[in-house]
């Protein structure tokens, strides 16, 4: 019987992570979480979680700073996935310990700051023969292989243009929110004209044609991990990365926080907090009229038997969170069944064949549009 270990399982994002693998696998599954009480005090998080997602899954209570206790259960399992953000403040001590005990690693983590850590461990990791897999989800996760597939497509490749849009909350909790306006920060290298170039975050709003039920959207500059990854894996000389909400007013809050106020205000967690949990309340009301989905448009330009050519791909979700759970579960799946192997530290795009990524979104449903953009 496989063990899977879901480090801040109970939150939105993993219990979704855990929903999938439940559906695809009859791995046992254990989700952490450091308080054992519900959000709002009413039932305990074992009896949700059992409630929620079955037999099959166990709650644990577990602090990530108690290494021992942490790397017991890591060491009882044979595959843990990192749920628990956000993952601007944390180091790589679970991928460490991952490799230590020779665990496979998968994580949802969509900070470039982290993902510089986990990559310091690549070739630790490949020795270990430890295979772990970073940046999963939906943005950055499926995003990056919808890149992938875009680039096979092309003979050679010049530019990627990232969008994503997400209505409201996206059916996930303040965690996501945090991370938004924690990204909000700093300016960010981006890869233009084949050089790194500084950004303002939430900066040059461009409008993007989205599928239904979205159309126009602005979307604006937005310091994600594929921002360099994607460089790293395929010789692009420009990578842009762009995000935006539905509701449009959200947008406009959110660039007068990014360009109004002093960096000091921006830089106190205190601040963070109050934004998150405002921005928290204000989606629960507005997710009742524009939905908690999410859309992902990636175009890839270069050159086709010598010619100009632009390969769009488009997908569209009801749930943003579910979908996420799915960008995860789907390589869970394929570590836990033996069919993804691949010692060392990769972003997916650079572990995940476009075979694979196809096979599974299939297998849940997932509909990615493709199409030729005429020039």
């Amino acid at each position: 019987m496989t063990r899977v270990l879901i480090l801040g399982g109970s939150g939105r994002i993993g219990s979704n992570v855990a929903a999938d693998i439940v559906a695809h696998t009859q791995a046992q599954i254990t989700v952490t979480g450091r308080n054992p009480i519900g959000a709002h005090g009413v039932a305990s998080l074992p009896t949700l979680v059992s409630e929620k997602l079955g037999s099959q899954v166990q709650f644990q209570v577990l602090d990530l700073a108690d290494r021992e206790v942490l790397r017991d259960a890591i060491a009882a399992c044979d595959l843990v996935i990192h749920c628990a953000g956000p993952f601007h403040y944390r180091d790589a001590q679970v991928l460490k310990t991952c490799i230590e005990v020779g665990v496979n690693y998968l994580d949802v983590s969509d900070h470039p700051s982290f993902t510089r850590k986990a990559l310091d461990f690549r070739d630790e990791a490949a020795a270990a023969g430890v295979t772990a897999i970073i940046n999963t989800g939906i943005f950055p996760g499926i995003s990056n292989s919808m890149v992938r597939q875009g680039v096979e497509q092309l003979d050679e490749t010049e530019r990627i243009h990232l969008s994503y849009l997400v209505s409201g909350s996206g059916g996930a909790g303040i965690t996501v929110m945090r991370t938004t306006f924690l990204g909000l920060q700093s300016p960010f290298k981006a890869w233009i004209n084949g050089q790194w170039q500084i950004i303002k975050p939430y900066s040059a709003r461009e409008t993007i044609e989205f599928p239904a039920p979205y159309g126009r959207i602005g979307v604006y500059w937005f310091d994600m991990p594929e921002a360099f990854t994607l460089p790293d894996t395929f010789p692009v000389k420009t990578v842009i990365t762009k995000f935006g909400t539905v509701p449009d007013f959200y947008n406009y809050l959110t660039w007068s926080v990014a360009h109004w106020w002093p960096s000091s205000w921006l830089n106190n967690p205190k601040v963070i907090e109050f934004l998150a949990r405002v921005s928290h309340r204000m989606t629960d009301v507005s997710d009742r009229f524009t939905g908690i989905g999410v859309a992902i448009r990636s175009e890839v330009n270069g050159y086709k038997d010598d010619q100009p050519a632009s390969y769009c791909s488009t997908l569209v979700h009801e749930n943003t969170a579910v979908a996420a759970g799915y960008g995860t579960g789907t390589l869970a799946e394929l570590l836990l069944a033996g069919k993804l192997k691949k010692p060392g530290v990769w972003p997916v795009e650079q572990a995940l064949s476009t075979d694979l990524f196809e096979q599974t979104m299939q297998s849940r449903g997932i509909k990615i549009h493709h199409e030729w953009l005429k020039k």
